[in-house]
């Protein structure tokens, strides 16, 4: 026989979750024909097979996690005939069905981030009746059937948490185990912008040229080491709320990129982050974050700052406030402005100043 495991899937990953199998016992593959979908932390990718041949066991069962190194799938060692065709071969003697459209009580056809949209929203995919091509369930099935309020998982204990939930609360735990947070917090009179602008591009130029005259905030502590490394690249992770829990990837060279260039960039990473199908290099190697939750509600708000990473700015809501203008009072669009830092690696006023380079650079037109 033949195994292969399931490798390695970047920097840090230590597991992964089979959300899809693409093949079956007795099926005939091709290299690099994808074998399953996998949901790591942050995002849902597809295995490739290896190389061509038969396979006679999937090592292990829809949902359940494995470890990377783990046995995936094996091989048979005894050569085949081709069939002339990616899948289309199932011994006689197997009794497993193929894979085929969606039927009520059986396995449910559904792509990887529809099965993670039903774990969200507790959603039995058994149970739904699927409306897309061969009877796939899609995702406007599965809200609709969220709405409904039907059906839900079995149990009264709660569904398990998604692989994005669980990373998110475990980088929360390790910040408040390890992180000394400290909040300041400020507003910017953005009256001057043009209707257009965008304000998560806008915030990040101004995230990057803070950065510049505050170069403490854009850096890595490591706690067990007390160490402190200034980034020369001003990596901006931007937290993007999505179906399935909070995806942060990372705009990495942001001190490098147009206005053009970071509205685009921020475009394509919050559409890969909410379709899930960022990489793993995608995900790594923030140097600051960035959360602009005012898109959603709120004004101000103490953030959690995830190491090695030493600062997070939040943006508000911009509201229309009375603010004094010379001697008269005029009425202005602000935009509140949030800085939580580790106060292990940065003072009190390198963190004021950096606040203050960050609104002063908001508050100019272009």
């Amino acid at each position: 026989m033949k195994i292969f495991a399931l490798p390695d899937l970047g920097e840090g990953l230590q597991d992964a979750e089979v959300v899809a199998w693409h093949v079956a016992e007795g099926d005939h593959v091709v290299a690099d024909q994808p074998l399953a979908s996998v949901e790591t932390e942050k995002a849902v990718v597809e295995v490739p097979a290896p190389w061509s041949g038969h396979i006679k066991r999937l090592c292990a069962g829809l949902h359940e996690r494995i470890k990377v190194g783990a046995p995936l799938v094996e091989f048979e060692d005894a050569a085949h005939a081709d069939e002339g065709a990616i899948v289309g071969h199932l011994p006689e003697s197997s009794s497993r069905p193929r894979p085929g459209p969606a039927k009520k009580g059986g396995a449910a056809q559904a792509a990887p981030a529809v099965r993670a949209l039903a774990r969200t929203l507790n959603v039995d995919l058994a149970l739904v009746a699927g409306s897309g091509p061969g009877g796939a369930i899609l995702a406007a099935d599965v809200e609709g059937a969220a709405k409904a309020g039907r059906p839900t998982l079995a149990g009264s204990g709660g569904a398990p948490l998604s692989a994005t939930r669980r990373a998110m609360a475990d980088n929360m735990a390790r910040a408040h185990r390890e992180v000394v947070p400290a909040t300041v917090m400020g507003d910017a009179d953005v009256e001057a912008w043009p209707d257009a602008t965008v304000v998560t591009a806008r915030l990040v130029r101004a995230v990057v040229r803070a950065a510049a005259a505050v170069p403490a905030l854009n850096a890595w502590y490591d706690g067990r080491r007390q160490t402190l490394e200034r980034r020369a690249e001003v990596d901006v992770a931007v937290a993007v709320d999505t179906d399935a829990g909070l995806i942060v990837p990372v705009l990495a060279g942001a001190q490098r990129r147009t206005a053009a260039e970071l509205q685009s960039e921020l475009r394509r990473l919050t559409e890969a982050a909410r379709n899930r199908t960022l990489t793993p290099a995608e995900l790594r190697g923030g140097s600051i974050t960035v959360s602009n939750f005012g898109s959603l509600g709120g004004r101000y708000g103490a953030l959690v700052v995830v190491p090695p990473q030493v600062a997070i700015v939040g943006a508000g809501r911009i509201e229309r406030r009375p603010v004094a203008i010379g001697g008269s009072i005029g009425v202005h669009r602000l935009l509140p402005l949030s800085l939580t830092f580790d106060h292990r690696a940065v003072t009190g006023g390198e963190a004021a100043r950096f606040l203050a380079a960050l609104a002063a650079d908001l508050e100019t037109a272009d």
